[in-house]
């Protein structure tokens, strides 16, 4: 591990910490208790400071990669079926490792820490309706003091439904539950001035303030055999946190004394700080993770009230419609070809064609009722960062 001083001290009370494939079957073969032993310390003691943690866990396919039968190059369903026998497997060794700590209760007498299985996959979390339903029974898990054990549903998630890594599937679970810290342990140290597996002059970045197209360019590719996602998803999930207002840790988890310092209120690897307060959650479900169904265009007008006085989006200041979608789809707002906005629309793409560039207090006499005076309003548009 490198040897660095360690400055970077934080605060956090609610964290969801990812776990790589690297960590949870180093050898690409099973899983293993080798360096989820400190892992799951580090949590116990976290927990006994009155924190709370979410885990999400990359592992399953490689858990079982002796499980199934294959040629050179496994198929879809063949990782499918992997998944199938390893999401168990993965689940087992969490649970054994648990299993030896207890939690105190209020009359005396301790319970054995519980992990629970959640399975995802990004339509759970572009859809409004199971976004919350996530958030809720992840709530009422921390609650009830379970462990919450988060992975992506590999057995039945195919390419255009798949997160398709768990650094930003951690990151969209950071927000939908509120956390103020992202802690991706991973085999590296943390990101580095260049790739220190070849580079013997790399240095490591001890805190990132902003990230931009210089620190991605950063990126290397994947550096574990295992592992599906490389430094760029890394980047990639601390930026959607750290515009939410969530700071995001990147440490070796194959050192214990990463989770030394972690226990004492200090990064080890690398400190991403976050670029924004903290907003809303719906705020940071529609700008990172809500799917988008249609566009709205509007003029000049519109633009500016959106952008410069956080006003609602109203008939009068629509241009064109594009793209099929109902009311309270996700939609995006654009302006002389230029992202403005994203927000949840109160009438359909028919209704609007009707309605477009007409004055609020038409819409009834037009479509025979007014669901709302706002094609969107303010309360459920986000403004997209456009610096």
């Amino acid at each position: 591990m490198t040897q660095t001083t360690l400055t970077n001290k934080f605060k956090w009370q609610r964290a969801v910490l990812k776990v790589g494939s690297a960590l949870v079957s180093p050898d690409g073969h099973g899983c293993s208790v080798k360096y989820l032993s400190a892992i799951v310390n580090f949590i116990m003691v976290s927990i006994a400071q009155g924190k709370e943690v979410i885990v999400v866990s990359s592992g399953s396919i490689a858990a079982a990669r002796n499980s199934i039968k294959t040629g050179h190059k496994a198929t879809i369903a063949e990782k499918q079926a992997m998944a199938a026998i390893g999401q168990t497997k993965m689940m087992a060794n969490w649970a054994l490792l648990f299993s030896s700590h207890s939690h105190p209760r209020p009359h005396g007498e301790n319970k054995a820490v519980e992990c629970a299985q959640i399975l995802v996959t990004v339509e759970d979390f572009a859809d409004r309706k199971r976004f919350v339903n996530i958030k809720n029974t992840l709530e009422q898990l921390l609650i009830n003091h379970a462990i919450p054990i988060v992975n992506e549903n590999d057995t039945v998630a195919v390419e255009e439904i798949k997160v398709g890594d768990n650094d930003n599937l951690a990151a969209h679970t950071a927000i939908a539950v509120q956390a103020d810290c992202l802690i991706i342990c991973t085999d590296v140290d943390g990101l580095f001035t260049a790739n220190p597996r070849v580079s013997p002059n790399a240095k490591l970045i001890q805190s990132v303030s902003k990230i931009d197209e210089q620190t991605m360019a950063l990126a290397g590719g994947a550096g574990s055999a295992v592992g599906t996602g490389g430094m760029i998803t890394k980047l990639q999930a601390a930026q959607k946190c750290t515009q939410s207002g969530i700071q995001t840790l990147l440490v070796n988890g194959t050192q214990g004394s990463s989770f030394e310092a972690l226990a004492q209120g200090y990064c080890s690897g690398t400190l991403f700080l976050p670029s924004a307060t903290r907003k809303r959650a719906k705020q940071d479900w529609l700008t990172h993770t809500s799917k988008v169904k249609g566009k709205l265009i509007v003029d000049n007008g519109a633009a500016n009230a959106l952008t410069l006085t956080g006003a609602s989006l109203l008939a009068a200041g629509l241009s064109k419609i594009e793209g099929l979608f109902v009311a309270g789809d996700s939609i995006e707002i654009w302006h002389e070809n230029e992202l403005c906005a994203k927000g949840l629309v109160n009438y359909s793409s028919t209704e609007l064609v009707r309605i477009l560039g007409c004055k609020s207090d038409q819409i009834k006499q037009i479509l025979g009722y007014s669901a709302s005076e706002a094609v969107v309003h303010r309360d459920n548009l986000v403004i997209v960062n456009r610096s």
